[in-house]
């Protein structure tokens, strides 16, 4: 970490060197500051990534080249292209269409640069560093092509400006002022292209794309959804999806920010603010459980937009539709004031002190064996911990976390965690995936497992409903059947796992919903052990949760130790629980329900406590790889809302227990006394896989009932995303195209 931050200072005070930040500022002129402006974006990009863990790795003398780039001699890794040499001696090269994770396509010639004993300018992206080149990147000959090619590009690029919103942070603007020439020589009409509709979530203004074509490799590389195209040729050429119809993808909205213009923007962002004016906030999303990391930009109280932050071991730059489109929720039926059920059957709002009141006097009359709490997705690991002492001081021990069953095993942390991690997958070579739907479940992982198809061409087996996964893939069963025809060596697949130098299993979490869920973990662990998943170096056992929550709760032990069911219960505490059957809940049951949005359990409750949003605390959260990480406060709480812990802490104190903390941070000391990982924030704790004569036996009978869905809308599973006005117009806007889909099938 000390040679990381290193490297990022020397870093940063090699480009403000370079840049003039030590001249007197009265001597810049607008084409300097456009100059800073493009350039410093870029070495803070870089800078950020060595900060959040890039991983730096020296190459041997044998696998490296001497190039001379403006003078300057430096060793480079063979392999590199002209423009990451460049990149490597400090310069920085103009580029649209080359983009580090895609293929290179060479269609602006943005990039050129001179390489003696050549008669033109070469394609910097495009051409391999060779030993002995000698790179010239400041004379007048790339001076001039650059211009000439910044020429064409303007040729028939509205002037929108001032209206477009990618304005302030568009490439071709600042890449223009440093570049381009003063002056322009085309007086013919500008062309036009018909805009394209991709959906509720992507805006399209064609006339504005200049063909780099990052959406289309962008699409058919990465998402694995070849759904846009370059059609015609010439003036004639655009981009768009051959036939009418959406971009079906979780991750379609990555193009926005692959796109260097304004051609493709957000539609939900529209017209609303420009860049300069958001504050930005680096948090993490909780939408799912890969805990991607994310930049809130906020106006004032108000969350603009949600864009991806760079972490190359959770979901390197994207993000899923879902985290990035769903914060108009976090304003839409929020609980902004404590309610108390009155006497006509109503909630009525009332003073904290009422509603503390009203909570406490039914835990009195309430045996311990009669209480029931339950954390619900987005529920904090501070808050659940303070539930979980409370509770345990009134002498209940019935709590658990949503997506759990009875008798959950979570004393050891590999046979719930992703133990191969999340940027490991990609390195397995076999990979057999039992009842989990990864692509709406995990979209950033299945974009690890897609890349572990196509770059080592690894063979993916699936036990469950058939899915389109954007991959090939082999259906091998829909049921318990077919796993274990596998654990007996009955069933082809067993050689593909046999042969494998890096197999991997991983078990959708919902798994542990399944009565027979000890079974199906047993024939996994059995196949483990007979196709040598885990071994020294190698750890393939997986278990891909589902909530953000569902890690952390593990962590603190909140499974049920008696009966775990709802019958008998005479009082229920809700921690953003919504998923809980309301049909189960007894009807002479108090319930309390705290947490942030209106949603279904809102509507059984007696008492109402308003919580925070995971956009408005300081919580920790564990992903699925069993890596911690915290959000900041990007905006101030709504009404009268409260922090969790602080909620439950002032509840405890009311009802004669309170508990012996008062700040966050007696709190997170508690916390490393329970569950010391939870404190290792950014860090990741390797699980130890214990050997299988050591674990409980089972003697559980499996079912023969296939795996279902775990997920059947993806763009609405938690109360924000149920709560957002453009996850419910995606939700119509997909199915409709799914329909049609299905339609064509058919007649076919």
């Amino acid at each position: 970490m000390a040679r990381q931050t290193s490297l990022l200072f020397r870093l940063l005070k090699h480009q403000r060197r370079k840049l003039g930040f030590f001249q007197d500022a009265d001597n810049d002129t607008m084409v300097d500051a456009a100059c800073r402006n493009f350039r410093l974006r870029q070495v803070h990009q870089t800078a950020a990534a060595v900060a959040r863990g890039l991983r730096v790795e020296m190459p041997k003398p044998e696998d490296t080249i001497e190039v001379s780039v403006d003078g300057l001699s430096i060793q480079v890794q063979k392999g590199m292209t002209v423009l990451q040499a460049c990149e490597a001696a400090g310069i920085e090269i103009p580029r649209f269409c080359y983009h580090p994770r895609l293929s290179i396509a060479g269609n602006c010639r943005m990039c050129l640069v001179e390489v003696e004993k050549t008669p033109k300018p070469v394609a910097s992206c495009a051409m391999p560093a060779l030993p002995g080149m000698k790179i010239k990147t400041t004379t007048q000959m790339v001076k001039k092509a650059r211009e000439g090619v910044m020429e064409f590009l303007l040729l028939n690029h509205p002037l929108d400006c001032p209206i477009c919103d990618q304005g302030g942070e568009c490439d071709l603007q600042d890449q223009s002022m440093v570049f381009g020439s003063d002056r322009g020589r085309f007086t013919d009409m500008k062309r036009s292209v018909v805009d394209k509709n991709l959906g509720p979530l992507v805006k399209t203004v064609m006339t504005r794309c200049i063909h780099c074509t990052r959406c289309v490799r962008f699409s058919n590389e990465v998402a694995g959804v070849p759904d846009l195209g370059v059609l015609g040729r010439g003036g004639s050429e655009e981009i768009g999806t051959y036939v009418e119809r959406l971009m079906t993808s979780e991750l379609s909205g990555n193009v926005i920010d692959v796109c260097p213009v304004g051609a493709l923007t957000s539609r939900p962002f529209a017209f609303t603010a420009r860049n300069w004016e958001l504050k930005g906030t680096e948090t993490i999303d909780v939408s799912d459980a890969i805990g991607c990391n994310i930049r809130i930009e906020s106006r004032g109280a108000e969350v603009m937009r949600i864009v991806p932050r760079l972490n190359e071991d959770v979901n390197e730059e994207w993000i899923s539709d879902k985290a990035r489109f769903c914060y108009d929720g976090l304003k839409r039926q929020r609980l902004n004031e404590p309610m108390l059920r009155g006497e006509n059957g109503n909630l009525e709002p009332v003073l904290w002190q009422l509603a503390f009141r009203a909570a406490a006097e039914a835990l009195k009359h309430t045996k311990p064996e009669e209480m029931a709490a339950i954390a619900g997705k987005l529920a904090d690991a501070e808050s659940m911990l303070a539930m979980k002492d409370f509770f345990n001081k009134l002498g209940c021990e019935n709590l658990w976390c949503e997506g759990d069953s009875v008798n959950t095993q979570a004393d050891l942390r590999s046979r719930y965690l992703l133990n191969s991690t999340i940027a490991g997958v990609e390195n397995a070579d076999v990979i057999l995936l039992v009842g989990t739907q990864v692509r709406t479940e995990a979209p950033l992982l299945n974009l690890r497992i897609r890349k572990a198809v196509r770059n080592l061409r690894a063979k993916v087996g699936v036990i469950g409903p058939p899915t389109d996964l954007a991959y090939e893939h082999e259906n091998l069963g829909t049921g318990p059947e077919t796993l274990l025809q596998i654990a007996e060596g009955r069933h082809r697949f067993c050689t593909a796992l046999a042969g494998a130098q890096r197999p991997a299993i991983i078990v959708g979490a919902g798994i542990f919903e399944r009565p027979d869920r000890d079974g199906i973990m047993a024939a996994v662990e059995t196949i483990a052990a007979n196709g040598n998943i885990v071994k020294e170096g190698w750890n393939g056992f997986n278990v891909l949760l589902l909530n953000a929550s569902h890690a952390a709760a593990l962590d603190l032990g909140l499974v049920p130790k008696s009966k775990g069911s709802l019958k008998g219960i005479k009082f229920l505490y809700l921690l953003d629980a919504d998923e809980v059957d309301m049909a189960e809940i007894p009807k002479d049951c108090f319930v309390v329900y705290q947490g942030h949005h209106g949603d279904r359990s809102v509507y059984r409750a007696d008492v109402v406590l308003p919580g925070c949003a995971y956009s408005e605390k300081e919580s920790t959260y564990v992903n699925t790889e069993g890596r911690t990480q915290q959000t900041i406060p990007a905006v101030p709480t709504v009404g009268e809302s409260r922090d969790d812990w602080k909620i439950i802490r002032a509840l405890s104190e009311v009802a004669g227990s309170a508990l012996p903390y008062d700040t966050i941070s007696s709190l997170r000391a508690r916390m490393l006394a329970v569950s010391p990982n939870l404190f290792r924030v950014d860090e990741l704790q390797a699980p130890v896989m214990w050997p299988r004569d050591i674990l409980p036996e089972t003697k559980t009978e499996i079912q023969l009932k296939p795996f279902a869905r775990s997920i059947d809308n993806f763009y609405m599973t938690d109360s924000i995303s149920r709560a957002s006005k453009v996850m419910a117009q995606c939700t119509t806007a997909f199915s409709k195209q799914s329909s049609k889909d299905k339609e064509k099938v058919l007649t076919a």
